[in-house]
């Protein structure tokens, strides 16, 4: 784990790229080795908090830049510690001599992380607020930025103190009836701890009810297209890319490797990955391509299969669909703008969108097939969804089963109080461990690896 006592520095900003990049001085030193670097152009006499001042960065009396420089007293700073910011040229070789010159005087380089590790310690935010500043960081759509940005801003973490206020006044209550073992639980106190816990439970059923499309949100999803060799998978991926990005030719087998691209569809980041035609050949090349193909089925949130509309229907393309039957997927059929154009009675019984990606017709109705096939509405539903991290759904779906098994032991007369409070603890324990209160250092250190260097 991280040491928590020392002063610590990283750049917050990539640096060599840019005008500025930004370097955070976090701990107990920090604003004593100002004076060692630092000279304003303005003569002060004391460095105010959350003041900007202009100078420059000297090393053994020799400035060797222009900066800006800012403090932030604790507690009002990320880390809840004593901050020093600095702002000065992009140039690696300038960032090099600040960070040697801030080593030699015993300032260790922060670990990725590190300073979000320390706001957590030290109360400024919670674990899952912490986790949110990675989603944040990390977020492909306008969408998911908000629902980070809602996760960061506590949301979450009120609605499981909300959850555990519940969990804590029925156990307060039956620890009672543990302290008197004399007195039995009244019909008042009984019909309590019965409705507290349809309320946990229907409180968590609402968060855990937004998961999938959270996660999709959070992630992102992945789109698979596949089909015969010409039946225009590249012209698909061109139609949504909104640019050409794959070859187009009338020569099945142009495409022999998987070409992925990202694109945002309805506010969820989507990776659009595009596949050689299932077919058999004797070319070594396009057979490999042909097996990758297939490997990509099960890594795919969706599958969409296409077939030519224009042409005789191919009964081997059940062999395919075979294929993608403990899948999400949906069958596209192209070339709707062709005369005499009809769905092949033999695909009613399948998820069916029609399309020409010559002249990008039926988009929209392609789209509307993929989100139902999710079992997610496709639109900007962030104001409601609030879990989409794995580890958040689990702790929940472990704190249902304790609840769940809480309820069911309350209406058995055979089942101590304090065993009924093994539940209620148990549920507590798992609740804690997506705010932080009960979570063990592994899992620390697996969360805050996520982050990069300066955060």
């Amino acid at each position: 784990m991280y040491l928590l006592d020392d002063t610590i520095v990283a750049p917050l900003t990539p640096v060599g790229q840019g005008a500025v990049t930004i370097l955070r001085i976090s701990g107990p030193d920090s604003i004593a080795l100002v004076n060692s670097f630092f000279k304003p152009v303005s003569t002060v006499e004391t460095l105010k908090s959350h003041y900007f001042y202009y100078g420059h960065f000297y090393i053994s009396e020799v400035a060797i830049d222009e900066i800006m420089l800012v403090i932030m007293k604790s507690p009002k700073s990320y880390t809840c510690e004593d901050v020093v910011e600095i702002h000065c040229h992009a140039s690696i070789a300038i960032v090099t001599d600040i960070l040697d010159d801030l080593l030699s005087k015993g300032v260790r380089m922060a670990d990725p992380g590190e300073f979000t590790f320390r706001a957590f310690k030290n109360g400024r935010i919670d674990l899952s607020e912490s986790e949110a500043v990675a989603d944040l960081i990390a977020s492909r759509s306008a969408t998911a930025s908000r629902l980070a940005l809602r996760q960061l801003e506590g949301e979450l973490s009120h609605r499981i103190f909300l959850i555990k206020d519940l969990v804590v006044n029925m156990l307060s209550l039956l620890e009672a009836y543990i302290d008197f073992p004399e007195e039995d639980i009244s019909s008042d106190h009984y019909s309590s701890l019965l409705s507290n816990s349809q309320a946990v439970l229907s409180s968590i059923e609402v968060l855990l009810a937004g998961f999938d499309e959270g996660r999709l949100l959070r992630d992102g999803l992945s789109l698979l297209i596949l089909g015969k060799p010409n039946v225009g998978k590249s012209s698909l991926l061109n139609a949504l890319l909104g640019q050409d990005r794959a070859i187009v030719t009338d020569i099945p087998g142009t495409t022999r490797d998987i070409i992925q691209e990202s694109i945002t569809l309805r506010g969820f980041p989507v990776t659009v990955i595009d596949t050689a035609g299932i077919r058999q050949t004797d070319d070594p090349i396009e057979r490999d391509g042909v097996t990758r193909a297939k490997q990509q089925i099960a890594k795919a949130d969706i599958v969409l299969y296409m077939v030519d509309g224009a042409e005789e229907f191919d009964p081997a393309i059940f062999d395919d669909i075979e294929l993608l039957e403990s899948s999400h997927f949906c069958l596209v059929v192209n070339k709707m703008d062709k005369v005499g154009f009809e769905i092949p009675k033999q695909l009613n019984d399948y998820p069916v969108a029609t399309v020409s990606v010559k002249y990008k017709e039926g988009l929209d109705s392609l789209i509307d097939c993929i989100f139902t096939q999710l079992n997610i509405s496709g639109v900007d539903n962030s104001e409601s969804v609030l879990v989409s991290d794995r580890r958040h759904r689990d702790a929940l779906l472990r704190t249902r089963s304790f609840i769940l098994e809480f309820y069911q032991s309350i209406q058995s007369v055979s089942v101590s109080d304090e065993f009924l409070a093994i539940h209620l603890r148990d549920a507590l324990y798992s609740l804690g461990e997506i705010t932080g209160e009960t979570t063990t250092d592994d899992i620390l250190n697996t969360i805050f690896n996520r982050f990069c260097i300066g955060k």
